[in-house]
């Protein structure tokens, strides 16, 4: 073999090597992507999961449209994870929480099951389930602070991953003022849940999120307002009894 051959040849070779060696490290670090995400939702192939849907106000039964979309952004991310998704009506469900991931989307108002979940494992979060329009429909009390929505150009949404019962399942909360924050924290977990998993790792959290001008922006424009998971899990002190 002359050495303009051999040449050829060993760089065939390398070429070969650097493929293989470049495709097995981007194999190694998407399995180890997935892998970190699975863990953070509590998803496992083939595992099923939980969407508890609320109804639309003034319905029986039905499913306000844009809650609809924030279930579709939901089973996206369920289906990356290669898990199956039960959807639930909200007074239809009767079991506890562990052994199965699930995910909760409405407020208390409209969603039984969200209101079970305050009322056990956010003592001290409340929203008020006032059906009628004023300025204390949807008003959410957690730390002392209250936090009124302007409709359609400042609303506020809780955002929550927690663990409870024997199983060690987590449960997502989307509970917001509007079927619009509601898919507004659905999408913000959907863009961010890398973010989160490397902060929160596998501990509870409970973020309070802003949703800014949804008339013009929809669910995209979305501030953190604070980290509330604290005084969210807190119950608050009893009022002292009157003398």
């Amino acid at each position: 073999m002359n050495e303009d051959l051999r040449n050829v040849v060993l760089g065939v070779l390398a070429t070969g090597v650097s493929a293989s060696l470049g495709w097995l490290t981007r194999t190694y670090l998407s399995r180890r992507k997935l892998r970190r995400k699975q863990a953070f939702f509590g998803l496992r192939d083939g595992s099923e999961c939980l969407l508890v849907v609320n109804r639309k106000a003034g319905s029986e039964g039905s499913v306000h449209r844009v809650d609809v979309s924030a279930l579709l952004e939901l089973s996206a991310l369920i289906k990356d994870c290669g898990a199956l998704p039960q959807i639930v009506q909200h007074d239809a469900i009767r079991q506890g929480l562990g052994d199965r991931t699930e995910f909760c989307v409405g407020g208390p108002s409209s969603n039984r099951r969200m209101a079970a979940h305050l009322s056990s494992l956010l003592p001290g979060l409340t929203m008020s389930i006032e059906p009628e329009p004023g300025e204390n429909r949807g008003l959410v009390t957690v730390g002392g602070e209250v936090y009124r929505a302007e409709w359609g150009v400042t609303e506020y949404v809780a955002l929550a991953r927690l663990t409870g019962g024997d199983g060690g399942r987590p449960v997502f909360l989307f509970c917001g003022q509007s079927a619009i924050t509601n898919q507004a924290a659905t999408r913000y977990l959907a863009r961010h849940h890398e973010k989160l998993a490397r902060k929160y790792d596998s501990s509870p959290f409970v973020l309070l999120l802003k949703v800014v001008n949804s008339d013009a922006y929809g669910p995209d424009v979305v501030e953190l307002v604070a980290d509330v998971t604290s005084a969210a899990r807190t119950a608050p002190a009893p009022e002292p009894a009157a003398s």
